[in-house]
């Protein structure tokens, strides 16, 4: 047998015992309980975070317009006094 048949069969046999091994269901509990854990709190994906992110950003845009406007129009009125 050569170096790398050698080699490839010790990878798979270990790959096999890993796959079959407690540590391996012990990772998937862990996972488990991780997801429940996070689907228990408020939590949002980043996506859902980025689109709330510009919507405020727009809506800051058109209250400091409004803004401007009001102190616009308010010096106006005062002008007319």
């Amino acid at each position: 047998m050569k170096p790398n048949d050698i080699l490839t069969d010790m990878q798979a046999k270990f790959g096999e015992m890993l796959k079959n091994s407690p540590v391996r269901d012990i990772e998937r509990n862990v996972k488990a309980m991780m997801v429940q854990g996070f689907n228990r709190l408020d939590l949002v994906t980043r996506e859902e975070f980025d689109v709330q992110a510009q919507v405020l950003a727009r809506t800051r845009e058109k209250l400091e317009a409004l803004e401007r406007r009001i102190a616009e129009l308010e010096g106006r009125s005062h002008h007319q006094d």
